[in-house]
């Protein structure tokens, strides 16, 4: 009896849980210069938050607990020496945490800001992380970092800059669940913002900006963009959406993890053995079907075209083989599958047409 695919699918199943839950209850990070309480913290409350730091800091860090339709699960704090030249040590730290978006200092130069993008474009590029981060007005061009231009941000007495509001925006996104975007999000304590008429608005967009506007009654966020300009290689109009973005790392991420910890170096390499990880993976992207994340009609299988390459690459002679006998192909230790999804995006445009 072959009890294999019971278990596998228990472990698909806990990773599509576990996007659902993510994507409705993230985690934050935040970076602050202090005297006091240097190092990292690990915050779930604002009670947590160290009462030697100053007021100033101490407000920024409550700015990420606000959240949205949810508060984050937790907020990641680095207190840099109030001396610090970098981020370097801060940078360190997180980079063995894991988080959806990172907000540095309320008083953050473009140089800190760049050197924060950099380590972010890096992590995601060689560590696999899903890293994100919002960078008051630093136009980043990449899809994981979100371009917050906005000024006058008026809080009671207080008035605040992009930098200052950083941490306000990544607790938002967190705080944003998975069927839903942030665009025209509402930040009710926000009493008023510099206005944008809405030329001005769409030209910001357009450029990638996060935006705050007023309609008249309270002050929202603009559209859920990121700063993404320069469309690369593989990559579609579709990722320079927020929304996108966090669903397409998330499903990454746990697909990942749920293959590490229970398939890589615990199952043969037999075409059965293949077709079982295919059938685990199509679960899991039918269980985010289900939640209204994916689109209906997920496609998992073997990537024939690679596992051609493969072959050739190896000296093998495929010329008279056929797709089914390119799927039962010793691949040695490599597993080459392929997949289509589609993410679905939130309303954000309705156009009703009243007949009389």
């Amino acid at each position: 009896m072959n009890m294999k695919l019971p278990s596998i699918n228990v472990i698909f199943k806990a990773a599509a849980e576990e996007t659902v839950q993510r994507l409705r209850k993230g985690v934050s990070a935040v970076i602050v210069k202090d005297a006091k309480e240097n190092g990292g913290h690990v915050l779930t409350s604002e009670r947590q938050i160290p009462a030697e730091l100053g007021e100033a800091n101490k407000d920024y860090i409550k700015q990420a607990f606000l959240g949205y339709e949810s508060r984050p699960r937790k907020v990641l704090l680095y207190v840099l020496p109030a001396e610090a030249a970098s981020f370097e040590t801060a940078l360190e730290w997180l980079g063995n945490q894991s988080f959806d978006y990172l907000a540095g200092p309320p008083a953050m130069t473009q140089d800190e800001a760049k050197e924060i993008a950099d380590w972010v474009k890096d992590v995601r590029e060689n560590r696999a992380s899903i890293a994100k981060a919002v960078l008051p007005n630093y136009a980043g061009d990449h899809e994981a970092l979100v371009n917050f231009a906005a000024s006058g941000i008026k809080v009671g007495e207080e008035t605040y800059t992009a930098a200052g509001y950083c941490t306000r925006i990544a607790g938002l996104l967190v705080g944003t669940p998975m069927t839903m975007s942030c665009t025209y999000a509402p930040l009710p304590e926000i009493t008023d913002v510099d206005r944008v008429s809405p030329e001005e608005a769409d030209t910001a967009v357009e450029a990638g900006k996060l935006i705050l506007i007023h309609d008249g009654e309270k002050v929202k966020i603009g559209l859920g963009v990121n700063s993404l300009q320069t469309l690369r290689e593989g990559q579609n109009a579709t990722l320079k959406k927020i929304k996108i973005v966090e669903v397409r790392d998330l499903i990454q991420a746990n697909l990942r993890r749920a293959c590490q910890d229970s398939w890589i170096g615990r199952h043969s390499a037999s075409y059965d053995d293949k077709c079982l990880l295919s059938a685990a993976v199509r679960d899991y992207l039918g269980s985010l079907e289900n939640e209204g994340i994916l689109r209906e009609g997920s496609t998992v299988g073997m990537d024939v075209e690679t596992i051609r390459a493969y072959l050739e690459e190896k000296g093998v002679d495929v010329s008279g083989m056929d797709e089914q006998d390119l799927k039962a192909a010793d691949t040695g230790s490599s597993v080459f599958l392929a997949a289509t999804i589609g993410i679905l995006d939130a309303i954000e445009n309705i156009v009703l047409v009243v007949n009389h």
